[in-house]
């Protein structure tokens, strides 16, 4: 349903596009024929800067706007010798009016040209530090099913302070959400430095929360090397959760919202933290010893990690999006990819526009792979490795 009213929205597009082309020359047969029909002596040739006007608005070619200048030109002088004030002072002002409205549409028309060019790279650089920074989640990552859904509060932006990553270590699959206080670019700096951090931890170190620790030391350095230890306000809140080879989960919160635990023959529940921690870059990195929650999950288990963008998302009465509520109807059918995308409408939905803070969300969904030497046997037995 979604591609086919995005390829509804782009035939509206490109026949509104077709349609716009046409007003300057409307433009021009109503004008002409107004001063055809009209009974009175008075000229409406000044109207004829109308035309070129319109063509620096609804094009974004430069030579249109030269093009309608010159064919109105025609008009006026056609206009002018019929109502016989070729010599007068009328049709010299309407057709330097004319030249110069022409004038400011091909210099509007270039400057918009120029501009939409360097936004045009602007979102290229964008999207492959989108690539570098937060890359692509695969659909299988060892024994889970993942999909991320992420989306930038800011206009044209493809990242932010949000962050996640999903990988598969010789501890089992280990994935991170987390979100940095404030936005732009110092944001998006701080995120990058604890990508690389949990990228590399997530596979040296055994224990969860020794992860924690080791991205609480590289915050604490990447702060103090860009000058913000100053304001002493920096932070971020984040949940690590990793999914052991015997089907434990374990999971990690430093002042993040708690992941929700989707199993099927029970209602959604939260997964809150043994006991609540402050976000990374509050205390020393040396104070940093979370407590870790460790589960048994079962084979179709699915957990949802998010950032506050989602739960902080208010409708126009003021009222939190419900994610406790909703989440069930939306997680009904489909892959972790088809349940991000319908939250992700119903969110923004419930806001009614787009959302007023970056919102991330990453879904893991516990399947485990049956190696073909557990398969069992036709007499019923399974082989047992030497």
């Amino acid at each position: 349903m979604t591609g086919r009213l995005r390829r509804l929205k782009q035939l509206l597009a490109g026949g509104w596009s077709r349609t716009a082309l046409a007003l300057p020359f409307l433009a021009l047969v109503l004008i002409m024929a107004l001063d055809w029909f009209s009974k009175t002596e008075v000229t409406v040739e000044p109207a004829l800067t109308s035309a070129p006007a319109l063509a620096a608005v609804v094009c974004r070619r430069t030579w249109y706007p030269l093009l309608i200048g010159g064919i109105t030109l025609l008009c006026a002088f056609l206009m002018a010798a019929y109502n016989g004030v070729l010599a007068d002072s009328v049709h010299t002002a309407s057709v330097l009016a004319i030249v110069l409205v022409t004038l400011i549409g091909w210099v509007s028309a270039v400057l918009r040209m120029r501009q939409e060019r360097a936004l045009a790279d602007a979102r290229l650089v964008a999207e492959i530090a989108q690539r570098v920074l937060l890359r692509s989640v695969p659909e299988r990552v060892g024994t889970v099913r993942a999909a991320v859904h992420y989306a930038a509060a800011a206009a044209h932006a493809r990242i932010g302070g949000d962050l996640y990553e999903v990988v598969n270590t010789r501890h089992g699959v280990r994935a991170v959400v987390g979100d940095v206080r404030g936005k732009g670019l110092g944001a998006v700096e701080t995120a990058a430095a604890v990508l690389g951090a949990f990228r590399e931890a997530a596979h040296q170190e055994h224990e969860l929360d020794r992860v924690a620790a080791w991205l609480a030391d590289s915050l604490d350095r990447s702060l103090r090397e860009n000058g913000h230890d100053l304001l002493g306000e920096e932070f971020v809140t984040l949940v690590l959760i990793g999914v052991r080879p015997d089907g434990v989960a374990e999971m990690v919160n430093c002042g993040h919202p708690a992941p929700v635990l989707l199993r099927d023959g029970e209602p959604v529940r939260l997964l809150e933290p043994v006991t609540p921690v402050p976000p990374l870059g509050v205390l020393p990195p040396e104070a940093v010893r979370p407590p870790v929650r460790r589960m048994a999950i079962r084979p179709g288990d699915r957990i949802l990690l998010y950032t506050d963008g989602m739960i902080e998302a208010r409708d126009s009465a003021g009222r939190f999006y419900p994610l406790l509520e909703r989440l069930p109807g939306c997680a009904q059918a489909g892959g972790p990819v088809e349940v991000l995308e319908r939250l992700h409408l119903d969110v923004v939905r419930h806001v009614g526009r787009q959302l007023g803070d970056d919102a991330a969300m990453l879904l893991l969904q516990y399947e485990p792979v049956t190696l073909p030497e557990q398969l069992p046997r036709p007499n019923g037995h399974i082989p047992q490795r030497n």
